[in-house]
C-alpha cells in the first residue's frame, strides 16, 4: 500500500542519513577503499560471515575502515525461510560483530540457503500463507535475539515454487507479520520484472515506503531479452538507473549502496557510479513527499 508517513518519520526509522551513498566492502577493494578521498562514500557494507574471526592485514583494514565509516552488514547465511533450525550460534557471532563495529543496519535475504547444511545459493521461499507465518516468526526471533530491528532484502529468483500469491503480496505480508524493515534491491526488482513479466514500477509503488530503510543497486547479466541473471559483476545499466530515479521520486531519498562482487573495474569507474547515485538522489529524491 502507498505510504502515508512523512519524510521525517521515515528518516527516523533509518539508521543512516537519507542521502547516504555506500559501497560494498570487498577484499579486492581494500587498498582503494583505504585510499579513497573523503566524501567518495558515506558508508560501507559487508557480509559479516566473511569477516568474523578474520585477523592479520585484512582484519586490520576492516577495523580501520569501520572506525572511519559507518559499516552496514548484509548477511548471507541465516536462511530465514528454511525449515532447518535457526543457527543461533552463528547469530550470536553476528551479534558480537555488529556490536564490536557499531553497525547501524543489519539486513538479511528474504530467502533460504540451508537444509542440514548450507546450499551455497539463495533460493526462493514459496509464496504461501504458511511460508509467510514461518518466515515472519523466524525474522521476529532473530530480532528478539539480536535486540534490534533488521531489514530483509527482496531477492532475485528464477522460478516460483507453488505460488499462492504474488511476490508483492508475499513480501508485504512478511514485513507486516514480522514487523521488520525492507532493504529494497532495485536491480532485483528490475531482474524479476523482466524474468516474470510484471511491472517494476507497480511493484515498488505497492511496497510500504515507511519500511524501506536502504536501497541496493547493481549490475546483472543479460542472458536473453527475457532472462536476466543477478550477478553484481558488471556496471549498472541505464534502465536500472532510470528505475532508481523513479524510486527516489516516489519514496524520497534513502541510503543507497552500490554492489559489486567481482570483475572489479578501476576504482574511478566505481566512483563514477557513486556520483550517479548522488546525482539521481539530489535530482529526484528531494521532492516533498508529505
Amino acid at each position: 500500500m502507498p505510504s502515508t508517513d512523512t519524510p521525517a518519520s521515515v528518516a527516523a526509522r533509518s539508521p543512516l542519513p537519507a542521502a547516504a551513498t555506500g559501497l560494498g566492502l570487498r577484499r579486492a577493494l581494500l587498498p582503494a577503499l583505504r585510499q579513497a578521498p573523503v566524501g567518495d562514500f558515506d558508508f560501507l557494507e559487508c557480509a559479516p560471515e566473511n569477516w568474523i574471526g578474520v585477523g592479520g592485514p585484512a582484519g586490520d583494514a576492516l577495523a580501520e575502515l569501520a572506525s572511519r565509516h559507518p559499516l552496514n552488514c548484509h548477511g548471507l547465511s541465516l536462511s530465514l525461510g528454511s525449515t532447518a533450525a535457526l543457527d543461533t550460534g552463528l547469530l550470536t557471532q553476528v551479534g558480537r560483530f555488529l556490536d564490536r563495529h557499531r553497525v547501524p543496519l543489519y539486513s538479511e535475504h528474504l530467502s533460504y540457503c540451508s537444509d542440514q547444511g548450507h546450499l551455497y545459493d539463495l533460493l526462493p521461499i514459496p509464496f504461501t500463507e504458511e511460508a509467510v507465518r514461518h518466515t515472519a516468526s523466524r525474522i521476529a526471533r532473530v530480532q528478539d535475539l539480536l535486540g534490534r530491528r533488521i531489514a530483509v532484502e527482496n531477492v532475485s529468483y528464477y522460478l516460483a515454487p507453488a505460488p499462492a500469491m504474488d511476490e508483492l503480496a508475499f513480501t508485504n505480508a512478511v514485513l507486516a507479520e514480522a514487523d521488520c524493515d525492507l532493504l529494497l534491491d532495485v536491480n532485483n526488482v528490475y531482474v524479476n520484472a523482466c524474468n516474470h513479466g510484471y511491472d517494476a514500477d507497480r511493484f515498488i509503488a505497492g511496497l510500504p515506503a515507511q519500511r524501506i530503510v536502504c536501497l541496493h543497486v547493481a549490475g546483472h547479466l543479460d542472458q536473453a531479452q527475457d532472462l536476466k541473471i543477478d550477478t553484481h559483476g558488471s556496471a549498472v545499466i541505464d534502465p536500472v538507473w532510470a528505475l532508481l530515479a523513479r524510486t527516489y521520486a516516489r519514496i524520497g531519498s534513502r541510503p543507497t549502496l552500490l554492489e559489486r562482487d567481482f570483475n572489479f573495474p578501476p576504482y574511478a569507474e566505481l566512483q563514477g557510479e557513486l556520483h550517479t547515485i548522488r546525482r539521481l538522489m539530489s535530482t529526484h529524491g528531494s521532492v516533498d513527499h508529505d
